[in-house]
């Protein structure tokens, strides 16, 4: 695949790299509206669709998240990444004036991640429930979550609960299932099974 040549003032704010058969832009979160604003509009890129916009969570790093946006120039028959980094408290000013369809990604990127969007006309959770808390996506999100919800038929009503985990964790056993485990099945103790 052969780089988009991009406007020289747009190629000083971007990184721009070859990765898995896509170009990919990295660009500091203060130009990320200029730069998408021109792969919109300038007829050398004509990158006319926002496919989607993804968060991922690096813990490690102290900007901790990259937004990642993915854009289609059916024209070109092309394709460009373009990402750009933040930190749990720093938003990103939001693309919705630039791609409408950046509302629902940008507000799944909240809800999943917690990344921030300035100027966004209605951040707020969108596949998680009302009370939910933390981020579902983040590497450090305990895999039990914090509380559990169920539907109370006294109360009448959907409650939440503290996790209660009920069993142990399963142990799995990675032997060959013709030969059976070393150790008694729960159940087959009176059944005289191998010891």
């Amino acid at each position: 695949m052969t780089a988009i040549e991009l406007n020289p003032s747009i190629a000083a704010k971007a990184l721009s790299a070859v990765a898995f058969g896509e170009q990919t832009l990295t660009v500091a979160r203060e130009d990320i509206v200029d730069v998408l604003t021109h792969l919109r509009d300038d007829a050398s890129t004509q990158f006319a669709v926002l496919i989607d916009i993804c968060g991922v969570d690096y813990p490690e790093r102290e900007k901790r998240f990259e937004v990642v946006y993915h854009l289609l120039s059916p024209r070109l028959n092309k394709r460009i990444r373009v990402k750009t980094s933040t930190d749990d408290t720093t938003p990103v000013a939001s693309v919705n004036d630039v791609f409408p369809a950046a509302n629902w990604y940008e507000r799944e990127a909240y809800d999943m991640y917690g990344i921030r969007f300035s100027g966004h006309p209605d951040l707020r959770r969108l596949l998680t429930d009302y009370g939910f808390q933390g981020y579902p996506l983040r590497k450090d999100f305990p895999l039990t979550g914090f509380v559990e919800v169920r539907y109370d038929d006294d109360a009448k009503r959907v409650v939440y609960e503290p996790v209660k985990l009920n069993q142990e964790f399963r142990n799995f056993d990675f032997e060959s299932p013709w030969e059976g485990p070393n150790y008694i099945l729960p159940g087959d103790e009176k059944a005289g099974g191998k010891a």
